[in-house]
């Protein structure tokens, strides 16, 4: 009795787990202001919304349009305000501190395959 409690127990874990895992390490990385390790979950063609630039970019475009962004504005913080999950997608409402200002950011992933992609940044 006592392992099948143990199993429930890393089961619900496992879960909740993979359930964020995405989401939570975009987060983390938009705290580093690293645009190599946001780009990993990022979808074929992903859509940047920026005070100055907005357009859909491939991949490696999007990596590199996101680290000149982060050079120009070094990041502070990112504090999260609100984080959930709508039909398998999920998503992330900030805020972003930069040397240069402040951005009302949210980040979109959708569920594809057995994986999420990031298939949206906007800065505000």
């Amino acid at each position: 009795m006592k392992h099948f409690f143990t199993l429930i127990t890393i089961g619900a874990f496992m879960t909740s787990f993979t359930l964020f895992s995405s989401i939570d390490e975009v987060i983390n990385a938009m705290k580093a202001g690293n645009a190599t390790d946001i780009a990993k979950y990022f979808d074929n063609t992903v859509e940047l919304n920026m005070p100055t630039k907005s357009n859909n970019y491939s991949k490696s475009q999007a990596e590199l349009v996101l680290k000149d962004f982060f050079t120009t504005n070094a990041v502070k913080s990112f504090e999260v305000m609100h984080k959930g999950e709508n039909s398998g997608s999920q998503y992330c409402i900030g805020t972003l501190v930069t040397k240069n200002g402040t951005y009302r950011t949210t980040i979109y992933m959708k569920q594809k395959g057995d994986k999420q992609v990031l298939q949206e940044i906007t800065f505000e």
